[in-house]
């Protein structure tokens, strides 16, 4: 059995550049030893702490699909130490991966249903995940219709460009992408915070259908009573509280929100969980 504290090593593969202004970048990581891959058996909306020898670990949401094989993605804002020395590493440069952790969003119970994802930000990448979980060809079947509301504050904020476009042209999932503000007489989608287009474009709520939120607290804060209003169930809206996480077990103590612990019982949680909790998340 792995130990959970000692991180697979990994080296990076790939580096892209995603915002305009260079503070996200998505690293794509390989495993340096046969069989390492398989033991981090994840699930999407699942994290995992990335770790650099001498600077510490950070908890990352994984961006890549279990459907993706060979590697595993993470996209990082530059924000703090961990996160700017991994924003000056290359490709070929080699580190730790500690994982995979916490739960995941719940898929068993999602089949047969229609999925509504609602993402602002960076906070984007387990939902990035999850659609090509779903879109994956085995599993497409297996879900009913999927709408996706994603958010940034500008167009050079967006993430993962080319595939939003290559999402859109599909005819088995409905895009709907927004910025909070822009100048470009060139923009063709919307423009305004993601709650109000949540509720221009999301479809009504129902027995079958469930929606998955993930973004800035503010967000998902101003998202909830939209959905209320759209007529989702409180036990029908699946939140991820990424922004919570710290150390990946629950030892810590950072992460609590009453008795929960979201490194250890969450990140994802149902709004009728969260009810039960303060109010901190």
């Amino acid at each position: 059995m792995q130990n959970p504290y000692l991180p697979y090593p990994v080296r990076i593969d790939d580096i892209t550049v995603e915002a305009e202004d260079k503070s996200l970048k998505t690293f794509k990581f390989v495993f340096l030893n046969e069989g390492d891959e398989e033991k981090f058996a994840y699930q999407a909306g699942q994290f995992a702490e990335l770790s650099i020898p001498g600077k510490g670990e950070i908890p990352i949401g994984i961006a890549s699909s279990p459907a993706e094989k060979g590697f595993v993605k993470f996209t990082i804002n530059r924000a703090g130490v961990v996160t700017t020395h991994l924003h000056n590493m290359k490709v070929g440069d080699i580190m730790g991966l500690r994982g995979p952790l916490g739960n995941w969003y719940p898929w068993e119970g999602l089949e047969g249903k229609n999925v509504l994802i609602v993402g602002g930000g960076f906070a984007f990448t387990t939902l990035r995940s999850s659609i090509v979980y779903m879109l994956d060809p085995p599993n497409r079947p297996k879900f009913g219709n999927i709408d996706v509301v994603y958010g940034a504050r500008s167009p050079g904020m967006l993430l993962y460009k080319d595939e939003l476009v290559e999402w859109e042209k599909r005819d088995d999932i409905n895009m709907h992408i927004t910025v909070d503000a822009t100048d470009d007489p060139d923009w063709k989608y919307n423009v305004g915070f993601v709650p109000p287009i949540t509720e221009q474009k999301a479809p009504q709520g129902g027995d079958d259908t469930y929606a998955i939120v993930c973004g800035p607290p503010i967000m998902i804060k101003f998202t909830q009573p939209v959905l209320e209003k759209l007529g989702y169930a409180h036990d029908h809206i699946i939140m991820s509280l990424e922004n919570r996480m710290k150390c990946g077990f629950g030892m810590c103590g950072r992460c609590g929100i009453g008795k929960e612990l979201v490194c250890k019982d969450g990140p994802v949680f149902t709004l009728d969980q969260i009810n039960k909790t303060p109010r901190e998340y």
